[in-house]
């Protein structure tokens, strides 16, 4: 059965969140000291990084323990994100200034040339908390799933807007779901109606039969070379998968 303070918690949560025009009626104190482990209050504990103030990345250490790798191709989208959204996520960091959850996004403001960025300070958090938020604020991201369909739907309409760079997708994983190639670059515009001299074919593949395929295509593509001017299809990989399914016909 539940106590009386965890209903209190709760309606506190409530009230917290509701929209301005809704107040709450209890008289008793929002925060109950009973409750505020961190040492300042109840907002201390659910916000214990709830100011973003600017620092110079110079200031901030990155923390020995991170295992999460960032490759240059993933600096390269997060630095893409911020030039096109702005810095929305700040970096999180301790009393000390070493991060605790940001690592990727000062590597990619590096490469950008900004020096400073905003940061929240999670105060009150004993070295195996950070410890272990260092690793839950990228492995809680990966337990999430997809909508599948709806993914689709979504990253069609942005490669037909010329979006689907930024969504972190890359060109092979886009292909492998049948997205449009209208919005891809490099690729040419297929027409609309039945003349059109490109077409987009898509294929279910068991994973085996997928890895084959994929290695098939590096190993003509390799012989081949990559399209001269004067190639019909400027794209790479379909020349090398029609030239593959040349050679079978031929054998046949």
């Amino acid at each position: 059965m539940e106590d009386p303070s965890q209903r209190q918690n709760r309606s506190i949560f409530r009230g917290l969140t509701m929209g301005a025009g809704m107040q709450q009626s209890s008289k008793k104190g929002v925060f109950p000291d009973k409750n505020s482990h961190f040492g300042g209050s109840e907002i201390a504990r659910n916000w214990p990084a709830d100011q973003v103030s600017r620092r110079p990345i110079s200031e901030l250490v990155p923390n020995a323990r991170n295992a999460r790798l960032h490759s240059e191709e993933q600096i390269e989208q997060i630095a893409a994100s911020i030039s096109e959204w702005g810095w929305t996520i700040p970096v999180l960091i301790d009393e000390a200034g070493t991060i605790i959850a940001g690592h990727g996004r000062v590597l990619a403001a590096e490469q950008l040339g900004i020096d400073q960025v905003p940061t929240m300070v999670a105060r009150g958090w004993s070295d195996a908390q950070k410890r272990a938020y260092l690793i839950a604020d990228n492995k809680l991201t990966e337990n999430g799933k997809w909508d599948d369909a709806l993914l689709r739907v979504e990253l069609n309409d942005l490669a037909s807007l010329g979006l689907a760079d930024l969504t972190g997708f890359s060109e092979t994983e886009l292909r492998e779901m049948g997205i449009g190639v209208e919005g891809l670059g490099g690729m040419p515009i297929i027409s609309d109606g039945e003349r059109s001299p490109f077409q987009q074919m898509t294929f279910i593949l068991h994973e085996t039969q997928a890895e084959l395929v994929a290695k098939a295509i590096e190993r003509a593509s390799a012989i081949l070379g990559p399209p001269s001017e004067a190639s019909e299809n400027k794209h790479q990989n379909g020349n090398a998968l029609a030239e593959i399914c040349r050679a079978y016909q031929d054998d046949r």
